[in-house]
């Protein structure tokens, strides 16, 4: 007996496994632990650490790039 071709096999058995979701906290910046945000089912954004530290930890470790855009444009003029 032959092996069945690829056309004859049903599409069933052709589509793509499913994701298995990761274990565990990923990891994260110390100043960041036990960082939770959700949405819930009113919309409204709801977190385990205060959006203006949030904020302020941001301002601190990332380099905001649409920023550094704008200030090498004003230095060229």
């Amino acid at each position: 007996m032959r092996e069945p071709t690829q056309a004859e096999i049903p599409l069933k058995i052709l589509k793509m496994p499913k994701k298995i979701p990761k274990k565990g906290d990923p990891e994260a910046h110390n100043d960041l632990r036990g960082f939770d945000i959700r949405i819930n089912e009113f919309g409204e954004i709801e977190s385990t650490i205060p959006i203006d530290r949030l904020n302020s930890f941001l301002d601190n470790k990332v380099d905001d790039k649409k920023l550094q855009t704008r200030l090498s444009s004003n230095e060229e003029e």
